[in-house]
């Protein structure tokens, strides 16, 4: 099935060139310039390239690349800070880096390092305010996850951390009232001595857990029933109600076919969602990207694992539209549908144009950035 795609209306030309600033012309070319100024959105996903080197990449909803920030080993997920416009790349896990970049190139760019006993686990989030950048971590000596707090009004400083209650966290959000952290714990130890070896598959535990960001204390913890202990919840994104969707990574026997896709809501149980069969064997047990769309009120899935793209009704949580797409795995909304991104270097258009960039392997994750933020 196709994904039907309708283009939202354009912004206003001086609202964009007041949130993105003038020194954004600078640095891109006059055609890229133009398809900026014919968009709402702008979007950010890290890459490696065909000569061996990594980065992150600004994208316009055409799909041409505005910007580049060269980093020194791969990336995962990038958050942005809409009061001081800037944008963080995490280092994919176990990396030990973070990069703080302008999205239009004019500031250089401010390297965070992970503290020793500490790696990053590719996600992160920024408080409502700015003033604080929080990022998932492992504390690996002690198998435990931890939240890392950074002062970003003090050059990224490390001032403090908090526990995941859980192992092996991946993705985090902020939740709508500013103040409760979504984590994911997605259940496997992991050490960096054993790269990313997985060290207690039979015993993993995997959890979603609300977390106060300014206390540090456990709001909700829940878990997969016992029978399901091997399925990792990794992904998730916030629907236009507040429902925290998400996406699992299944590490027991590849025959099986378990749920990949649940959602979550404060004060009630995980609810995982049933879905065709030829779909859910599609995904192929891994859900790689989650991502919601508020205009249009639908939430898709990505799998690189089985080349699939599948976008679900967030009310029903019924599969609407699937696509297939080689090593597809960055997906962010856009207008009445989603652009997604894949290993083959290619930039799909809500609207089902492909844009190839045949040097770039597109990494896991893609944010769409407002022009109005």
């Amino acid at each position: 099935m196709g994904i039907d795609a309708l283009r939202t209306a354009l912004i206003d030309r001086r609202d964009f060139l007041r949130a993105a600033g003038a020194g954004f012309a600078a640095v891109m070319a006059p055609r890229a310039w133009a398809d900026t100024l014919a968009a709402d959105a702008v979007f950010a996903t890290a890459f490696v390239k065909r000569d061996g080197s990594f980065g992150a990449a600004v994208l316009s909803e055409a799909g041409r690349i505005l910007h580049t920030v060269g980093l020194p080993d791969r990336g995962h997920d990038v958050t942005f800070d809409p009061v001081s416009k800037r944008s963080v790349v995490f280092a994919r896990q176990p990396g030990t880096f973070a990069v703080v970049f302008d999205n239009a190139g004019r500031d250089e760019p401010l390297t965070i390092a992970s503290i020793a006993g500490r790696h990053f686990f590719g996600h992160g989030v920024f408080s409502p305010d700015g003033a604080l950048l929080y990022a998932t971590e492992n504390d690996f000596d002690n198998a435990a996850g931890v939240v890392g707090i950074y002062d970003a009004r003090s050059n990224f400083s490390r001032v403090g951390e908090f526990p995941t209650y859980g192992i092996g966290p991946h993705e985090l959000l902020l939740l709508g009232d500013g103040r409760t952290l979504a984590i994911a714990n997605g259940g496997i130890e992991t050490h960096p001595d054993y790269g990313r070896a997985e060290l207690n598959i039979a015993t993993m535990k995997p959890s979603y857990t609300l977390v106060d960001r300014i206390t540090g204390d456990l709001v909700e913890k829940h878990e997969l029933p016992p029978a399901l202990h091997q399925l990792s919840i990794r992904h998730m994104d916030r629907d236009r109600a507040g429902t925290v969707w998400f996406g699992c990574q299944y590490r027991g026997p590849p025959t099986d076919r378990p749920a990949l896709v649940g959602r979550a809501a404060r004060g009630k149980e995980l609810e995982l969602l049933e879905m065709p069969l030829d779909v859910l064997s599609a995904l192929r047990n891994y859900i790689g990207s989650v991502a919601a769309n508020a205009a249009t009120g639908t939430v898709a899935v990505t799998s690189p694992e089985g080349n699939s793209l599948a976008v679900l009704d967030a009310i029903s949580g019924r599969v609407v539209a699937t696509r297939s797409l080689v090593e597809v795995c960055g997906l962010a909304p856009d207008g009445a549908g989603f652009m997604a991104t894949t290993g083959a270097g290619e930039i799909v258009g809500s609207a089902g144009a492909v844009r190839s960039e045949p040097d770039y392997v597109w990494d896991n994750h893609m944010l769409r950035i407002p022009a109005s933020a």
